[in-house]
């Protein structure tokens, strides 16, 4: 295990994403110019930038961001296929934890080739080569599909799971996505509907799996001292824990759950509740990386939001959607929500931070103590991330708090607008007016 150490506080003070769609939007401009309308500041304050994408060259975080000013800061681009904006939000917080910053700038944002995620590079190992084991063989469809179908299939084996669970879950996140405007597909569907949808592999339906997506979101961390600054108590939200692992021996054991990623999830998740002493049974929402329902339903067990063995109980008790103990995906997730590669970890933190701020309306999950947040990315790495409400309070005499949406002029966690000129010119660096036109 990682040893403990110890850290600055951390802060997530603003938040901003674009719709997930097809095709795309201004990604960066509108998610970064959203996240510092919500801190209330310029691009000016932001010390350092971590920029993340798996399809593009090596220097877009640059070209993405110099529309707001070219500062000279540190912009670091990331590239950790699925995982990579929880990545990005991870090397942020460490900049802020370590003292080295007080005030960091995640982004993330993706313009994807249709279809299935494919090798771009044929002429050099593949960094998926050493999963692709032998587990249950390989056929002609979506090798993702595959390697979390083939989860599933086993979890029902061993568990005593069926083909309707996963379905469950689908049913479940369309259902939840029909109240979030950010999300690329609003629909809902009956359980029927899920299940007759198009097979994909194994019970694996199209209803059941995540679409390739277009969009951008970004996060605006802090320190303590920014915080206070800048008179942001009462809209932070304490990013308290995070872990990142990788692949144990595990995946290679001849297991398709293990394989997915189940046993990285886990050692991530121990590592964030000994982090935090907040025990799984206090998390009251989780934004999961539901790239196939199979995953959800094999990742409720290594969260440890249920016994080992009885993820598909917690599905037939409704316990992951509202009315049960722990609502799991109310954005509608990566399987309704969509998942543009860079940007679906800076999405789920902008979701977590808009359901402990009690801005999200109708997906409002109540009396919230903890958030979790869980981002995998095949080869691998998986980032575990949990958020709290903010402690902090105005200290006495302090200019009084601004309330976000009235610099928005609408609540964005339920309301979806295109940012304007004025907009983007309130948060450039000083100096600097510049509204490039770019598809980043």
């Amino acid at each position: 295990m990682t040893k403990q150490r110890v850290h600055n506080k951390v802060y997530v003070v603003g938040v901003g994403m674009t719709k997930f769609e097809k095709p795309g939007r201004h990604m960066a401009r509108e998610a970064v110019t959203k996240a510092l309308l919500d801190a209330g500041i310029t691009y000016t304050a932001v010390e350092s930038a971590y920029v993340g994408y798996c399809y593009g060259d090596s220097t877009c975080g640059q070209r993405a961001l110099y529309q707001f000013g070219q500062t000279q800061i540190p912009i670091v681009n990331v590239n950790n296929n699925c995982s990579t904006g929880s990545t990005a939000l991870y090397m942020a917080r460490q900049q802020i934890a370590m003292g080295a910053a007080d005030c960091v700038l995640a982004l993330g944002f993706e313009k994807m080739d249709p279809g299935s995620l494919s090798s771009k590079f044929d002429d050099r190992t593949a960094p998926l080569g050493n999963i692709m084991s032998e587990t249950r063989g390989f056929s002609k469809g979506p090798p993702a599909a595959q390697i979390f179908g083939n989860a599933g299939i086993e979890y029902c084996e061993k568990y005593g799971a069926t083909a309707d669970h996963m379905a469950k879950i689908g049913e479940k996140n369309h259902r939840h996505s029909a109240k979030n405007p950010y999300s690329q597909f609003r629909d809902i569907y009956t359980l029927e509907q899920v299940k007759q949808s198009r097979a994909v592999h194994g019970p694996l339906t199209m209803l059941q799996c995540c679409p390739t997506s277009d969009g951008g979101a970004a996060a605006i961390l802090a320190s303590e001292s920014f915080v206070r600054e800048h008179h942001l108590e009462a809209q932070a939200v304490e990013l308290a824990g995070q872990a990142m692992a990788t692949d144990s021996p595990q995946a290679m054991a001849g297991s398709a759950i293990e394989l997915a990623g189940a046993d990285m999830t886990r050692r991530a998740a121990q590592q964030v509740y000994a982090q935090t002493g907040v025990a799984p049974t206090q998390v009251g929402v989780v934004e999961l990386h539901d790239c196939f329902s199979a995953n959800e339903l094999i990742t409720y067990d290594a969260l440890g939001l249920c016994p080992p063995g009885k993820a598909h109980i917690m599905v037939d008790q409704k316990e992951n959607t509202f009315g049960g103990r722990c609502v799991v995906n109310p954005s509608g997730g990566l399987i309704s929500k969509g998942h543009p590669l860079g940007a679906t970890g800076l999405a789920q933190c902008a979701e977590l931070v808009w359901q402990l701020r009690g801005w999200c309306g109708e997906r409002q999950v109540p009396r919230l103590q903890a958030a979790l947040q869980h981002n995998i990315g095949l080869g691998g790495a998986v980032v575990v991330s949990l958020y709290r409400p903010c402690l902090l309070k105005p200290e006495a005499g302090s200019k009084p708090a601004v309330d976000p949406r009235q610099r928005f002029g609408y609540n964005p966690a339920i309301e979806c607008r295109d940012i304007s000129k004025a907009d983007f010119d309130r948060v450039v660096a000083a100096g600097h007016s510049n509204y490039l036109t770019s598809h980043l």
